[in-house]
């Protein structure tokens, strides 16, 4: 993989980057970049079909009528759930849980249905929750917390996380690299150690 360019899909950030949550992607790009490996963003819009053959996919946060676009598309175009069933890399944030899962409920009590390629589905809680958070590691390979900003299995992982996620855990972004690229190197960036260090102890 060295030799060639590590190629990064932006699902939809036409109708799923609310939060800014397309940074997962420049954050993946620039790690990579760092480390002397060429890599691109192939941003992927609803007038484009969802190719299969992309190295790692990121999507984003999005309102409920996105989401139903989102999923339509996904469902008509289904190279990400094809991308996923080969091994590829995904990180679902926000509403991509939702449009990913079997069904997602609306703030109006309403059912949508869903991709189908996470095993779950999704209600609406009582009260908003919005803050900084920090979790235990979950993940085989990880061995420091997450942090980031609440607004609300096989390959593919999803979390509610903004901020960008990866921006404030790049050891999480070197977890989704190192599955498609053979012996990453780490990289000495005190600063974002210094910015990991502040978020928690914020």
């Amino acid at each position: 993989m060295a030799d060639s360019t590590v190629r990064i899909g932006l699902v939809l950030p036409d109708v799923m980057g609310t939060y800014g949550d397309g940074g997962n992607a420049a954050v993946l790009r620039q790690r990579l970049r760092l480390r002397g490996i060429a890599a691109e963003i192939v941003e992927i819009t609803l007038a484009d079909a969802v190719p299969d053959s992309l190295d790692l996919y990121t999507l984003g946060g999005a309102e409920d009528y996105a989401q139903r676009l989102a999923t339509k598309h996904l469902i008509r175009h289904p190279g990400l759930q094809r991308a996923a069933a080969r091994g590829a890399p995904v990180l679902a944030i926000c509403a991509a849980i939702q449009v990913l899962g079997h069904w997602y409920e609306t703030s109006a009590g309403e059912r949508v249905d869903g991709v189908g390629l996470l095993d779950l589905t999704t209600s609406p809680q009582p009260a908003r929750t919005i803050g900084e958070l920090v979790t235990s590691p979950l993940l085989a390979g990880l061995t420091l917390p997450l942090t980031g900003f609440e607004n609300h299995r096989d390959s593919v992982f999803a979390t509610y996380m903004h901020g960008p996620c990866l921006a404030r855990n790049p050891e999480f972004a070197d977890l989704l690299l190192g599955k498609v690229v053979d012996g990453l190197a780490p990289l000495d960036l005190p600063e974002v150690d210094l910015l990991r260090r502040e978020r928690l102890r914020a």
